[in-house]
């Protein structure tokens, strides 16, 4: 089994630039105009799990919520925090306590959260 987890977006273009140039996540591919949608991969390094943005066919995004995350785990500080000053000037605080404590926390272009936590 693989997974993939889609989500629309009224930002397509900044929501690759944000995950491709500020998270470094690789676009695996993407589609032009297919029946009235476009989208973009990107690959999750290590996880076998892939992310979907798609935009277009007359539906608009969906209003994010501070209890629908991403977490991303990492191995090493350095990348982390590598990570984290590219995504500068994006910075939320989560609503969970915890991730208050053990992530660095960002907001997408879309208003969703991505949370960096260091594996322990």
């Amino acid at each position: 089994m693989k997974v993939r987890f889609a989500r629309h977006t009224d930002h397509l273009d900044d929501i690759v630039r944000f995950y491709r140039d500020g998270v470094g996540l690789p676009v695996m591919g993407g589609f032009e105009d297919h029946a009235g949608y476009d989208g973009v991969f990107l690959d999750l390094p290590g996880s076998g799990a892939h992310l979907e943005f798609t935009t277009g066919g007359g539906h608009s995004a969906p209003m994010p919520d501070p209890e629908s995350v991403l977490v991303l785990y990492f191995d090493d500080d350095e990348e982390r925090q590598s990570i984290a000053a590219r995504l500068a000037g994006r910075e939320v605080s989560p609503s969970n306590p915890y991730w208050r404590t053990h992530a660095l926390a960002f907001a997408d272009p879309d208003g969703f959260q991505v949370l960096l936590v260091l594996e322990r």
